[in-house]
């Protein structure tokens, strides 16, 4: 259900037009919100591998699904490396303005 959600999530964000720093953020905070998700019993490997298959067909289709695959797939081939994960840096994105033109 939560695997379900963050894939919606993140095709959702996409663009093809988004560039890479994007995507790469996207599907960390993805992955992020998919670890703080599960279970605090639950197995990491079982729930990485189904997640993984749950968002493959979905890798050619959008960069940040892309990278929340790579993460899963980095993180269960070494699960005790540290991953690089970071928070998006606040920006300014056009406020007020920019929402009247979206309409």
């Amino acid at each position: 259900m939560l695997t379900e959600r963050t894939l919606i999530q993140l095709l959702g964000q996409s663009d093809p037009a988004d560039t890479s720093e994007r995507a790469c953020a996207l599907g960390q905070m993805g992955y992020m919100q998919w670890l703080a998700g599960l279970p605090g019993a639950a197995p990491y490997a079982p729930a990485a591998e189904r997640a993984l298959a749950m968002a493959e067909p979905f890798r050619d289709a959008s960069r940040a699904v892309a990278e929340f695959c790579r993460l899963l797939e980095v993180s269960a081939a070494a699960p005790l490396a540290p991953l690089n994960l970071s928070l998006t840096l606040p920006r300014r994105r056009g406020g007020a303005r920019m929402r009247r033109l979206s309409f």
